[in-house]
């Protein structure tokens, strides 16, 4: 007899954990061949708001952890992407871009414990005081994903905001969603925290509304390289006093890093302390 193969069910990943989207809706995913590849959820405006919340439940803890302790779980999950290197390039991304995406991962977890001191620091005032600016994470940021390089141009938004103290929602890429949710499954077995990332795909337009709407989104990292919608995100941005950062897709390990310090920046918020000195 012969046996019919089991074909794989993508599913969201949110606060932790494998869901469906609340509508139902699913959307056809397709290979480079333009074949019929897996179907997959397509989040909803609910989706959205639940992931929020998720991330708003997780972002006290992460935030709380030493920057050291940070760095560890990023480079964990670089292992897990790792493990995971072979069947994702042979079923969603090419090995290469896995390979780059693994190390922008091991990049931002090695800068954990370097953004206090290079952003840091006392500040020079003409005053008996002494002032410090310390770094601290801006909040939860959403990510709209580039739709290539699908699984390099996210993990490049998130790894900086992951290492700087932040919590994520994503939207992945709508053309080229797989290698997203794959990442949703290689964080499960890492030791992310359940509501750290969140992914969630599906059309773009509609999510990226509804997360730039969210008025408990504290900033939004747009890649999608899409002139109407990075208009429509600020003006959203504008009308809920949140942070937005427009950028171009990251397409190689070159152009993840080279900015490192700026793509850290703008998830980081300095708050500056005074204290009096002298008699």
């Amino acid at each position: 007899m012969t046996r019919l193969s089991v074909r794989k069910t993508y599913k969201l990943w949110i606060g932790g954990a494998f869901v469906r989207s609340e509508s139902g809706r699913y959307d056809h995913a397709l290979g480079r061949d333009g074949a019929h590849v897996a179907n997959l959820p397509r989040a909803s405006r609910k989706d959205v708001r639940d992931a929020v919340a998720a991330a708003r439940k997780a972002f006290g803890p992460w935030a709380a952890r030493t920057a050291y302790n940070r760095g560890q779980i990023l480079y964990r999950a670089a292992e897990a992407l790792e493990s995971r290197a072979a069947e994702l390039a042979a079923r969603s991304v090419s090995r290469d871009e896995v390979d780059a995406a693994i190390d922008v991962l091991l990049h931002y977890a090695g800068w954990t414990d370097k953004i206090h001191p290079v952003l840091g620091g006392v500040n020079p005032v003409a005053a008996p005081f002494l002032s410090f600016s310390v770094p601290e994470p801006t909040g939860i940021v959403g990510v709209v994903a580039p739709d290539e390089p699908e699984l390099l141009g996210l993990i490049a938004e998130v790894a900086p905001a992951l290492a700087a103290g932040n919590v994520v929602v994503a939207i992945l890429s709508e053309k080229w969603p797989l290698g997203g949710l794959d990442l949703g499954e290689v964080l499960g077995v890492s030791d992310v925290p359940g509501g750290v990332v969140n992914l969630l795909s599906g059309r773009r337009g509609e999510l990226a509304q509804a997360l730039g709407a969210h008025r408990d989104l504290n900033a939004i990292l747009d890649a999608a390289g899409d002139a109407e919608l990075s208009a429509e995100l600020d003006r959203l941005g504008a009308e809920t006093i949140k942070r937005v950062r427009h950028g171009r897709p990251a397409a190689t390990y070159d152009e993840a890093v080279a900015d490192s310090l700026s793509r850290l920046e703008a998830v980081t918020e300095l708050k500056t302390a005074w204290h009096p000195v002298g008699a």
